[in-house]
């Protein structure tokens, strides 16, 4: 199903801290995780990710390194600040507040769509 890919910007941020909080991660690997795990309904784009990366390691939220692979290719690896990992809670909080309200209102709606 598609959606207004409004709903999705507000929320880039709360899932790329989320994907980070079980371990560090380059850019396409968050990019890969973050759609095997809403089993492909989203999927962000390199111009999305990068510079929502950037933000998020200027504001401290992540760090970023670069390391070597074992192929001897550098790759910029992204990990979850202290900050960013109190961020994410209230993020999730915040979206937890938002959904419940969207649901009641959802709810109260739906006898009179059948």
């Amino acid at each position: 199903m598609k959606f207004e890919k409004t709903l999705l910007s507000g929320s880039n941020a709360m899932l790329i801290l989320s994907l980070l909080s079980d371990g560090d991660k380059y850019g396409y690997e968050m990019v890969r995780e973050l759609k095997r795990r809403s089993e492909n309904v989203f999927e962000l784009q390199e111009g999305t990710l990068y510079p929502l990366l950037h933000a998020l390691e200027k504001s401290g939220d992540v760090k970023a390194y670069d390391k070597t692979t074992p192929a001897g290719r550098e790759r910029r690896y992204y990990h979850l600040s202290e900050k960013g990992a109190q961020r994410l809670q209230e993020k999730i909080r915040e979206w937890r507040f938002f959904s419940e309200g969207v649901n009641t209102v959802l709810g109260a709606a739906a006898p009179s769509l059948g």
